[in-house]
């Protein structure tokens, strides 16, 4: 082994398995602002020496490191933390040396006979001597004075105390010497997103559809009208599918149709005509300033507006003639476009991330984020991502998170495994994923086990959706309006993020284009719709009710605490979310049969959740506003779906007795 400075060779402590960290620190892990990151390293030496390890920290605008110890665990592993405060990103690394001072004050401790106390004190003013070369001028004072007292003649007592003086300890560590401290050999990263990148409610609806009056085009002025509907339910997010001129060209009609007629909107995501492309909107939506005034509008309800950032085009976009480069071509000269056979997508043009002109290109998207960050907007939602460049994706989010660190990307993940992993990796803040198709009492418990235990939590944000303009499952095609309220019971708090496309969720639109298919029948994405916002049996007071629960309980704010818990019965569900210290608990009960009722008997580990075994406790049910006493860890849940098919119980810890009444002793 050769050295790059001699004196490495005298490094004698090894650090290796630092964790957080995602493909050996290639990629950054994830907080959002006030989380920690608690950091696990292997730390060892050869022999017997004491060790001293620190956690390195610092944002990316502090040069300097904060340092903090880290403790030993168990089998040579170590563990510190630090909180992150600030949006951006923060860099983390350990260092640890051999503690001379430290092995040699415990092995004092240990010694016995006099003669070998009275050399020990010697070799330690040694120790303190080296250090005074190192110190500072007033440190170095402090120290020459430690020294002078362990070689005194005086009282063994007296150098003893002098010898575990916590001070001359502090000093020690502080002026360690530096050709013996290992440091780990890189800096890993920690990317820190707004806390709306870990708990937020989102609503997705289409503006074209938000008119009052039936058979007419929204804008966005209908829309603003809208927000305080959506508002009063609880969403913290608005996305809107794409909002620019829409093409001409090969049109899709209702329910998908090849052909359209002339007042046939089209599709949304058929993006770009002789008006405009990426950096304009929808005529019929309104203007751009129009736009902003709908941006603005909107965060006076305390809602952030999501953009759908879709990079594809219609055969009329304005690239396409302007850079033909950017797409590829057919043999007969035509446009290459997008197709999974046997179906056909005649009225998207895809972009050619191989085209000799990729530079240009990548440059020109990235814009289209930065475009509309001008305009307002901080969230962004993209469609398809996994059939676009790794590398961009790596690029362009790393350079505009660079320079607006609190924009955020949820990518529309509905892809393998591994690819929807690496997207998230390579920089989208959150990931839909496959909740919509984990039905089954084991497939929920296994998923979301996985998401919210696994290492893949450090990178990966689930945001649980039961349903988009994409997906309506089997689940909810057939459950009725007692389907939907489980679904959204189960995504409101598994997940602290979740969203929903509305109105068509409240509303239990159920109907699929044809049988087999997961299409909705008249679906917004090639028509406009009009809904019946204040129906009596929609579902926007029980969606309310639960986001305000949410909001409450700190406990639903979060993911890694997801807890699941016996019940002896397939059809019902139960798990908890509870708070670092315990003083916020929710336990749900969920019924996963949409047509009868179920019942069973759960059983809680009640020391887990801080819970006395030989007290009764209550259980509040938030949905419901009841209240029970329960004893002991086993307990009795029935739950009807016809009239509510969830518990969201806050567990209060002890229920008095008439010991706590002052007339008792």
């Amino acid at each position: 082994m050769v050295f790059e400075r001699p004196e490495a060779g005298r490094r004698r402590v090894i650090i290796e398995q630092v964790e957080p960290q995602v493909n050996n620190g290639r990629f950054p892990i994830k907080r959002t602002v006030g989380e920690t990151v608690t950091v696990d390293a292997d730390v060892f030496t050869d022999g017997h020496d004491r060790i001293h390890c620190k956690l390195l920290y610092r944002s990316e605008h502090q040069a300097e490191w904060h340092k903090t110890s880290m403790k030993p665990l168990v089998n040579d592993c170590w563990q510190g933390a630090f909180q992150v405060h600030d949006v951006g990103r923060y860099y983390y690394s350990v260092t640890a040396w051999i503690d001379h001072f430290a092995s040699w004050s415990h092995d004092l401790k240990r010694r016995t006979e006099s003669h070998d106390i009275a050399i020990a004190l010697l070799t330690g003013a040694e120790l303190v001597d080296a250090a005074v070369r190192r110190a500072q001028k007033s440190d170095a004072k402090k120290l020459k004075q430690f020294a002078q007292l362990l070689r005194s003649n005086g009282d063994n007592n007296a150098q003893l105390d002098t010898a575990m003086d916590s001070e001359l300890a502090q000093l020690m560590s502080r002026y360690a010497d530096p050709d013996l401290v290992t440091v780990y050999d890189r800096e890993l990263v920690v990317v820190v997103d707004p806390a709306l990148a870990r708990f937020g409610a989102w609503y997705e609806a289409f503006p074209r559809s938000c008119s009052a009056e039936p058979g007419c085009h929204g804008t966005f002025a209908d829309c603003e009208a809208r927000l305080p509907y959506i508002a009063a339910m609880g969403f913290d997010v608005l996305y809107l599918p794409p909002i620019h001129p829409i093409g001409l060209t090969k049109r899709k009609g209702p329910n998908n149709s090849l052909t359209a007629n002339d007042h046939d909107p089209g599709s949304p995501w058929a993006i770009g005509s002789k008006e405009g492309g990426h950096l304009s909107v929808h005529a019929e939506l309104g203007t751009l300033e129009e736009f902003r005034s709908l941006v603005a509008l909107a965060r006076e309800h305390k809602l952030e507006i999501a953009m759908d950032i879709a990079f594809q085009c219609s055969p009329d976009h304005p690239y396409v003639a302007e850079h033909p480069a950017w797409f590829k071509h057919r043999p007969d000269g035509s446009v290459q476009y997008a197709e999974n056979p046997p179906k056909k997508y005649e009225d998207i043009y895809p972009f050619d991330f191989e085209s000799a002109d990729w530079q240009n290109l990548w440059t020109e998207l990235e814009g289209v984020f930065r475009f509309w960050i001008e305009q307002g907007v901080r969230v962004f939602r993209v469609d398809n991502p996994h059939t676009k460049s790794f590398n961009f994706w790596e690029w362009a989010i790393g350079r505009i998170k660079h320079d607006h660190p609190e924009s955020l990307f949820l990518a529309e993940a509905f892809t393998r495994p591994k690819v929807l992993r690496y997207l998230a990796k390579a920089g989208f803040s959150q990931s839909y994923n496959y909740f919509p198709w984990r039905n089954t009492k084991q497939e929920i418990t296994q998923y979301l086990t996985q998401l919210t235990q696994s290492a893949e939590r450090e990178y990966l944000r689930p945001n649980l959706w039961p349903n988009t303009p994409d997906i309506l499952t089997e689940y909810l095609q057939y459950g009725g309006r007692s389907a939907f309220m489980i679904r959204f019971a189960l995504a409101a708090t598994l997940g602290a993020s979740y969203g929903i496309y509305g109105p068509a969720f409240e509303l239990f639109e159920n109907a699929p284009r044809e049988p087999g298919s997961e299409e909705y029948l008249d679906s917004e994405k090639y028509q406009i719709r009009h809904w019946e916002l204040h129906r009596h049996d929609s579902l926007k007071d029980y969606i309310a009710r639960i986001n305000r629960i949410r909001r409450e309980n700190p406990a639903l704010q979060h993911d890694w605490t997801l807890q699941f818990y016996d019940v002896d019965n397939d059809a019902l569900i139960c798990y908890s979310k509870s708070t670092d210290d315990l003083t916020n608990i929710i336990l749900v009960m969920v019924n996963l049969d949409p047509h009868h009722t179920q019942s069973g008997w759960l059983n809680i580990p009640l020391d887990v959740l801080g819970l006395d075994a030989d007290h009764s406790f209550q259980v509040h049910d938030l949905l419901s506003n009841a209240r029970y006493i329960w004893n002991g860890p086993r307990n009795y849940v029935e739950l009807d779906p016809q009239i509510v098919p969830a518990h969201i119980f806050r567990l209060r810890k002890r229920v008095r007795s008439e010991r706590d009444f002052d007339y008792y002793m």
